[in-house]
C-alpha cells in the first residue's frame, strides 16, 4: 500500500533537507510522516545525520509491510536526491503478500514486520531464493478507540482475546465480552457500548504479530484449543489509513494498527495502555517502553534482501549498504515514529550483511 497524506509528503521533505539538502525527482512511492519523536537513549545512531550516498545507479523493487513501507521509501528518496539514475519501487501491500512475490522471484527486497513463516521460507527454498535476514528498527502496535470513549484507557491481553479473539465472534457490544473476559481472570469492566472494530487483514504483517502475541497463546489453553486468529466479524483492511478512519468514525470504536501511524493521528484517535496479564501493569505505547520492550505489543522490523539479486544488480546492494550506513536510519526515525534498534543490535545486522555478500 502506498500512501500519500500532506504529512508523509512534508516528512519526506523535511528529511531530504537534513541529509542532502538538494531536490530532484522521486520514484514510484511516497514516504510517510509523523510528528517527530526522539528514540531511546540506548539506541543506535540516535541523532546522526544520514551519511552521503556512493554513487547508485539501476532499480530496485521492494514490496511487503506497509509498516516497514516508511523507512524503505525515505531512504530510497534520500538517493535518488543525490543519484539521478537510481530509480525504485516500493510498495506495501502487506507482509505475506510480500513474501509472495519475493519468494518467487519478483522483487529485489521484501519489508517485513514480522519473521518470515515456515511455510514462506520452504517456498523460497523451492524457488532456489537464497535470502539474508536483517532486523532495521523496532515498532509497537497501537491499540486504539475513539477520544470519545471515556470508559477505556487499558486493555490486557486477556480482554483484547476477550474483544477480538476467535470465541468473540458476534459480541456487538463491549459488554458482551465480560464472560469470556472473567474466565481468563480479567476484573476490567466494559461499557455496556457498541463494538465496532476495524483492524488489519490476514496479508498484513501487523494481523500475524497481533496473532502471535495476543491471540496464540490464550486460544492454544482453552478446552478444546481454538483456532490461532482474530475472529472474523470485523472490518478488515490492508490499508492502515483505512483503519484509523474506522477507529475515528464511532464513538466507541476498537482497532490496532502499527505504532507509527497511530501516532501520526493521535489528536484523532485515542491510544490505549496495555497489559500483558490480566489485570497486570498497563504500560501507554512511547518509543522509551517500545525501545526496551516493556510495552508488551513490540516487535521487530526486518528487510530480506534476495542474496543472488544483491549480487547481480549493484543498486541492490548499494541501497542496502546504505539503508544500514551509520546514521540513515536514524535520520529517518527522526519524522517517521519508529524506534532505533539498540547499538549491538544494529552491529549484528550489519556483520549479517557483510557476511551474506
Amino acid at each position: 500500500m502506498t500512501i500519500t497524506t500532506p504529512r508523509r509528503i512534508a516528512a519526506l521533505a523535511l528529511i531530504a533537507t537534513i541529509a542532502l539538502g538538494a531536490c530532484s525527482g522521486g520514484g514510484a512511492s511516497t514516504a510517510p510522516s509523523a510528528a517527530s519523536s526522539a528514540a531511546a537513549p540506548t539506541t543506535a545512531g540516535s541523532g546522526a545525520p544520514a551519511p552521503s550516498t556512493a554513487a547508485i545507479s539501476g532499480t530496485i523493487n521492494v514490496s511487503g509491510s506497509s509498516t516497514v513501507e516508511p523507512i524503505s521509501t525515505a531512504i530510497a528518496e534520500l538517493i535518488k536526491e543525490s543519484n539521478a539514475d537510481f530509480n525504485f519501487t516500493v510498495t506495501g501491500p502487506g507482509t505475506g503478500d510480500g513474501f509472495k512475490t519475493f519468494c518467487t522471484g519478483e522483487t529485489d527486497i521484501s519489508d517485513a514486520s514480522r519473521k518470515i513463516k515456515d511455510e514462506e521460507a520452504a517456498a523460497c527454498a523451492t524457488a532456489g531464493i537464497e535470502y539474508t535476514e536483517l532486523k532495521i528498527a523496532i515498532d509497537g502496535m497501537t491499540v486504539m478507540t475513539s477520544p470519545d470513549n471515556a470508559a477505556v484507557t487499558c486493555l490486557s491481553f486477556a480482554d483484547l482475546y476477550a474483544l477480538t479473539g476467535p470465541q468473540s465472534q458476534g459480541f456487538d457490544k463491549w459488554s458482551s465480552a465480560t464472560e469470556l473476559a472473567k474466565s481468563l481472570g480479567s476484573n476490567t469492566v466494559f461499557p455496556d457500548a457498541d463494538l465496532p472494530i476495524t483492524g488489519p487483514g490476514e496479508e498484513s504483517g501487523t494481523y500475524d504479530s497481533y496473532v502471535e502475541l495476543v491471540i496464540t497463546p490464550i486460544a492454544s489453553k482453552q478446552t478444546p484449543p481454538q483456532e490461532s486468529a482474530t475472529r472474523p466479524d470485523y472490518v478488515a483492511s490492508a490499508n492502515d489509513n483505512a483503519i484509523i478512519a474506522g477507529v475515528q468514525g464511532s464513538p466507541s470504536s476498537l482497532g490496532w494498527v502499527g505504532f507509527a501511524f497511530a501516532q501520526e493521528n493521535k489528536d484523532t484517535i485515542k491510544e490505549l495502555a496495555v497489559a500483558k496479564d490480566p489485570n497486570g501493569t498497563c504500560v501507554e505505547p512511547t518509543d522509551a517502553t517500545i525501545a526496551d520492550g516493556t510495552y508488551p505489543l513490540s516487535r521487530s522490523l526486518y528487510i530480506y534482501v534476495n542474496k543472488a539479486k544483491a549480487a547481480a544488480n549493484p543498486a541492490v546492494a548499494g541501497y542496502v549498504d546504505y539503508y544500514l550506513a551509520d546514521g540513515t536510519i536514524s535520520s529517518v526515525l527522526q519524522t517517521v515514529p519508529y524506534v532505533n534498534l539498540p547499538a549491538s543490535e544494529l552491529d549484528a545486522t550489519r556483520a549479517a550483511w557483510e557476511a551474506s555478500k
